[in-house]
Formats: C-alpha cells, sequence, structure tokens
C-alpha cells in the first residue's frame, strides 16, 4: 500500500480543498446512462461476467488519474495518494437478504484480475458476516444495485466527514432505442473533486474495456 503525501502548497485545488473541508462541507454526484452495449457483447462473446468485466474496466480507468485514488489520513493529518486504488464490491446472499464485502486488489492484466475477483467472491459467498476491514484504505467501494435501472442514486455520508475515496453505483442495463444503457452513480468529496473531476470518471471509462486498445464503448447521447 504504497503512496505520496500530497504537498498541499503545490495541490492544484489547494484553495477549493480548503473552501470545502472548511467552510462548505459537501459532495458532488452524478448519474448518467452509459452505452454498455459492445461490453455485454463481449461479456457472451467470451463466455464472462459482465459484472467483473465492468469492475475490471472501472478499477483501471480511475486508476488513471490521482483525484480517484485519494485519501485523508486522520490520525496523521496527511492528504494522500496511493500507487494503485483497488476495488471493494459486495457479494449479496439471497437466504438472509445480506451482503458481505469482496476486497479485489486490481491488476492491470485482466485475467488475473478476473481470476483472483471470482476467487474472492466465492470465499466471499461462505460467510454470511459483512466482513467489513477498515485497515484496508487504498480501496473504493463498488456497489451493484441489481434489481432496477434508476434514473438517480444519492449517497448521504455526515457533513465534514472527508471520505476521499470514490463511491460507485450502477444498476441493471437495458434497452433504449437499440443500445444497451446502464445507469452509473459517481460520488466523490467536494474537497478534491468537481463536475469536471467527476464527469472525467464517465468520459474514462469510455477508454477501457478487456483487452481493448481504442475505445469501443462509450457514454449515452
Amino acid at each position: 500500500m504504497d503512496y505520496k503525501v500530497l504537498d498541499m502548497e503545490k495541490y492544484y485545488r489547494k484553495d477549493i480543498y480548503r473552501h470545502f473541508t472548511m467552510d462548505c462541507k459537501c459532495s458532488v454526484m452524478i448519474t448518467s446512462k452509459i452505452d454498455v452495449s459492445e461490453l455485454v457483447a463481449y461479456s457472451k462473446q467470451t463466455g464472462t461476467k459482465f459484472y467483473i468485466n465492468f469492475l475490471y474496466v472501472l478499477t483501471k480507468a480511475l486508476n488513471t488519474r490521482d483525484d480517484y485514488k485519494m485519501r485523508y489520513l486522520y490520525q496523521e493529518d496527511k492528504l494522500v495518494v496511493f500507487d494503485k486504488i483497488n476495488t471493494a464490491h459486495y457479494v449479496f446472499h439471497e437466504d438472509t437478504e445480506t451482503f458481505t464485502v469482496v476486497y479485489t486488489e486490481f491488476s492491470e492484466d485482466y485475467q488475473a484480475f478476473y481470476d483472483r475477483c471470482c476467487a474472492d467472491m466465492e470465499k466471499a459467498k461462505q460467510t454470511r458476516s459483512y466482513g467489513l476491514d477498515g485497515s484496508k484504505l487504498n480501496y473504493f467501494d463498488a456497489s451493484y444495485i441489481s434489481w432496477l435501472s434508476y434514473e438517480a442514486l444519492h449517497v448521504e455520508l455526515p457533513d465534514g466527514h472527508l471520505h476521499f475515496p470514490p463511491i460507485i453505483n450502477w444498476g441493471k442495463y437495458h434497452s433504449e432505442n437499440g443500445r444497451l444503457l446502464m445507469p452509473v452513480t459517481v460520488r466523490m468529496n467536494h474537497a478534491i473533486a468537481d463536475g469536471y473531476v467527476v464527469s472525467k470518471a464517465f468520459l474514462l471509462l469510455e477508454d477501457h474495456r478487456p483487452g481493448a486498445t481504442t475505445r469501443t464503448w462509450r457514454r449515452a447521447t
């Protein structure tokens, strides 16, 4: 879990950071539909799970920009940027209607990530414990709302809580005008992200897909 301590005097959002950690403590959240037609087709053609493929795309995209890899360390009073951010996602247990957190370390190697994620999920299915591990700091929250395709979502955190890792949610994809669209919600603390940075997460998703080097899927227009 390597990281660098951010030099606040050189931080490009220094004044904005001060304002939104002291004067106006709030978050920014955007929900947008993205076109996942090609990613769904890829998953079917390869016999792989769309859920894990999207996790790979999402985690790879977030790892390309420091804004999504930040955390405030309360005890040390430091703002840090991790070398890599991993994904904390969830397994749903039908019998208890509860969830278990699944921690999956990211790898640029798609097959390595896919295999690791499958193993992590199978292990989580064997317990009914929530499994939250507060010692895992370089993780962002990724949650699939599989029961519906929604229009909007709001995640509430206490005012002033300096939670900087992104919180990502997505729902069921659905057919619209011949394309498969999926709602995705990105929530970030306003101290380190504005509308541009949150929107950029959606734009980065366009450029990442397992095995792809060119843009193969896009946001809905």
